[in-house]
């Protein structure tokens, strides 16, 4: 590991003044995913700024009905918040299924968005690869991609976001809020993961510099009744192989509101905007479910040793839809 330097920052200005004061330092919050990578000699920073004391450990309500979360809430904290379980509860089953109890209770909120992708070529220096050395090319296309997306990928990079924490997030229209030099600013999730396009190594829209400080959860009254599912390779521990958040608000046997987000298929967490669409206003019945899935998966493009992400995601779908509107009319 190369040799760096620490500091920690006693307030949100001054994190973002001493990061600003040296480009190649990072701001360190758990350090569950920036140690792994720095041993690996992934990430090589300069100096790390200690972030986990700054007042920004809250889960609070919001005057709209919603709620805060402090970037420096630690998964633990966030999954076992009664109002998280009362109000969000696939949010707070998504990070329950993202980690070890010892790692959920060092990783933090905002350090859990900004975690890199787990591609086997991105943690192995020896290997090229477009996310880490622009231009090095992605040898994961032709090679081991098992894990890999199946929607929203090009031929430069074809690696999965792999937070269970930002799927659901996602579904729920939440807001990031961070701090730049220039000032305080905000991005919904949806627009903070950049799409691959040819240029993987850039992966939010976040200014140079900024600090995470929280997110912001708005009032959904459908995701009181909302899920998360995911699978994995084995029964703990493992990234995902696909994942689902999803809400609904059925009345009189119509789907009012739908929330639907997917997980390890895209390098973001993917809004299934195009399954929502079918959803509203359609009968609550399996056959609308599988009709929205499609709808959703009719974009994607895997590659020859992860087709069955595509029937694994529709059939995931359908069933957690289907166990959402049982639960709610029993």
């Amino acid at each position: 590991m190369k040799e760096f330097g620490y500091q920690r920052a006693s307030d949100v200005a001054g994190a973002v003044a001493l990061l600003g004061a040296e480009p190649d330092a990072r701001f360190l919050g758990g350090g569950t995913n920036l140690v792994d990578l720095m041993k690996a000699g992934v990430e090589r920073p300069a100096r790390l700024v200690d972030v986990r004391e700054l007042p920004l450990g809250q889960v609070e309500p919001t005057p709209e009905g919603g709620l805060h979360v402090g970037a420096t809430v630690t998964n633990a904290e966030l999954a076992a918040h009664p109002e998280v379980r009362r109000r969000y509860p696939a949010l707070a089953q998504a990070v329950l299924s993202g980690a070890s109890g010892q790692l959920r209770n060092m990783a933090t909120v905002g350090g859990n968005l900004l975690q890199r992708t787990r591609c086997g070529y991105f943690t192995d220096v020896t290997q090229p690869c477009n996310k880490r050395v622009p231009g090095s090319g992605c040898p994961a296309v032709e090679g081991e991609h098992h894990n890999h997306a199946i929607l929203g990928a090009t031929d430069h990079c074809v690696a999965v976001h792999p937070s269970d924490m930002a799927v659901a997030l996602t579904a729920f229209d939440a807001v990031v809020h961070f701090e730049a030099a220039d000032g305080a600013g905000e991005l919904p999730l949806g627009d903070l993961y950049l799409p691959v396009g040819d240029t993987p190594h850039r992966e939010t829209a976040l200014p140079p510099g900024a600090l995470v400080t929280g997110v912001t959860l708005p009032p959904a009254p459908a995701a009181a009744n909302s899920r998360y599912r995911k699978v994995r390779e084995r029964a703990s521990y493992a990234f995902a192989i696909g994942s689902v958040a999803a809400a609904l608000d059925v009345r009189d046997g119509v789907v009012r509101d739908a929330r639907l987000a997917l997980g390890a298929v895209a390098s973001r967490p993917w809004r299934a905007v195009a399954a929502e669409r079918v959803l509203t206003g359609a009968p609550a019945t399996p056959q609308t479910y599988a009709a929205a899935a499609d709808a959703e998966l009719a974009t994607a493009r895997p590659l020859p040793r992860n087709a069955y992400k595509v029937d694994l995601v529709r059939n995931l779908v359908v069933a957690v839809l289907t166990e959402l509107v049982e639960e709610a009319t029993r």
